[in-house]
């Protein structure tokens, strides 16, 4: 199939990459270049860099807006069977949609969780799994009929991160399978039921804390959902990290919430008495990632030592 390809974050590149591969992809429309890194040097996204350093010949375009009259005349040009859409980061208006085959890769099993974050909001909700849903264009927010789901357990110490990763590559295979349907003219997607639907916001650096008062599973989903970012701000000890990945274990304490119960495994009491929260990675600041094995190897915490995460200003 002739395809056009709207995308700009990382989740969309094994899409891309298994398009690319199999179809003529005909452009790809990504963000902007905007400045990154402490250099504040402008940078391309992650789609438009992979398409201009792997695909070679196809035309790139990233426009400050998708909607104006000459883009939507200049992609409409190209005469495409379809576009795939997958975190872009613009409406695409109902005059660019026009007429048009439009397909959407949403990391959610709609119409649960719409929005931005719905990877994140699984995980913070103790949803049992995630998944991804193929959905054509509308124009309220994830709200199209879906073409196909798929789904994937959670685990009890699966990050949002993780799970990013495991969609993206399965997104691939979910997007395959749609185009396939629509080629053979053998698509026939469903409506969402409009009356189950939920939000899924986007973060931001105030949602970076836990409730350490709230029971050992909420601070164990908080910590895994807000992962990579904005991660959870915390104080162990005196020295201030974030917490990357947690669990949680059966553990007889009877210490008040807050309070580091096993300086060894990383157990810190919350609400219940019978649970504690079990702190399996961190990242000290201005350090990396580690295991809590290797934080403590440096730092040496006693038990009863406090433990804070407060919301942020």
């Amino acid at each position: 199939m002739r395809l056009v390809f709207f995308g700009s974050s990382p989740f969309g590149l094994p899409t891309l990459e298994r398009l690319a591969s199999e179809h003529d992809v005909a452009a790809v429309v990504s963000q902007p270049d905007r400045p990154a890194g402490r250099s504040r040097r402008r940078s391309p996204t992650p789609i438009a860099a992979y398409a201009a350093e792997s695909m070679a010949g196809v035309a790139i375009h990233r426009p400050q807006s998708c909607n104006t009259p000459a883009f939507i005349d200049s992609v409409r040009a190209l005469a495409a069977d379809a576009w795939v859409v997958i975190a872009y980061g613009q409406k695409l208006s109902r005059d660019l949609l026009a007429g048009q085959t439009a397909i959407n890769l949403h990391a959610s099993i709609l119409p649960r969780h719409r929005g931005a974050a719905p990877i994140n909001a699984a995980v913070l909700a103790g949803d049992p799994e995630a998944g991804n849903s193929v959905i054509a264009l509308a124009e309220r927010m994830d709200a199209g009929d879906v073409y196909r789901t798929s789904r994937m357990p959670i685990g009890p110490a699966d990050t949002a991160a993780d799970l990013h990763d495991r969609l993206a590559a399965v997104g691939a295979d979910d997007i395959a399978a749609v185009l396939s349907d629509i080629d053979r003219g053998a698509a026939e997607p469903w409506p969402q039921d409009h009356r189950r639907a939920t939000l899924a916001p986007k973060l931001s650096p105030s949602d970076a804390w836990i409730d350490l008062r709230a029971s050992a599973d909420e601070a164990r989903r908080r910590v895994n959902a807000l992962q990579p970012k904005p991660g959870v701000n915390a104080t162990i000890a005196g020295y201030e990290v974030k917490l990357r990945r947690a669990d949680i274990v059966s553990s007889e304490h009877g210490a008040g919430p807050g309070t580091l119960v096993d300086p060894l495994d990383g157990l810190v009491a919350c609400a219940d008495g019978d649970r504690a929260l079990k702190v399996l990675e961190l990242q000290p600041l201005n350090s990396r990632t580690m295991t809590w094995a290797s934080f403590v190897a440096g730092r040496a915490p006693s038990a009863g030592d406090p433990v804070r995460s407060e919301t942020p200003g």
